[in-house]
């Protein structure tokens, strides 16, 4: 890692409201076109991943949503934030009354984003960074925002989705119409219309929806 993640994302992103989930501040970029479409080799050299914790995503922002609005569904339980990026989600439902979250996420400058941002909204939140994808978990319910943008990835997240849902594991995924959503296994639970960035989207204003994934 080249640069300190820490002083990167302060001196790159600034705190404030996704335009969903009001009650919740997130350190994000200001400009997102100009963080989000460095080149690889601009990347490269300061040693950053494609900087997803840097913006509030539709997928995200709906599921955040759905937790603020539902509480009953983490409220006093243990939940995994899958591929949590920013951490929203992870932070909505700490706000919503779980007893313990889990941030999980492989890239390594999240753990500092999810740090800084769970420090801005006064919750805590443990990290794991490791690769859980088939794996067996300690939750109650899984929470995913926005995971099925990728065709391979999602062909490795659904079969592990089915394992953990056979187990008793509740999952709940929030998308705002992603090519690779697996929408043979999904219950319908609530639809958003999300203000979102023309930069990283294509319109201002993606239809998300909130999904119960089921085996």
């Amino acid at each position: 890692m080249k640069t300190e993640p820490e002083v990167f994302i302060r001196a790159n992103t600034s705190p404030m409201a996704p335009p969903h989930v009001p009650e919740i501040r997130l350190h994000l970029a200001d400009e997102a076109h100009e963080l989000w479409l460095k080149t690889e080799e601009e990347l490269a050299e300061i040693g950053l991943p494609p900087p997803f914790w840097a913006f509030a995503w539709a997928g995200g922002q709906g599921l955040a949503r759905y937790v603020l609005d539902h509480p009953d569904i983490v409220a006093g339980k243990c939940v995994l934030d899958f591929a949590t990026g920013s951490g929203l989600v992870a932070i909505a439902a700490k706000l919503a009354g779980a007893a313990k979250v889990v941030a999980a996420d492989i890239d390594p400058w999240t753990e500092t984003a999810v740090w800084l941002n769970a420090e801005l909204n006064k919750v805590d939140i443990d990290f794991i960074g490791a690769d859980l994808i088939g794996r067996n978990v300690e939750a109650d319910i899984l929470l995913a925002g926005d995971v099925f943008y990728d065709a391979g990835f999602a062909a490795a997240i659904v079969p592990w989705f089915k394992m953990l849902s056979r187990q008793g594991i509740a999952i709940v995924v929030g998308d705002p119409g992603r090519s690779y959503l697996p929408k043979g296994n999904l219950e319908f639970c609530a639809v958003y219309e999300v203000p979102v960035t023309r930069a990283l989207e294509d319109s201002e204003v993606k239809k998300t929806t909130v999904w119960r994934f089921t085996a």
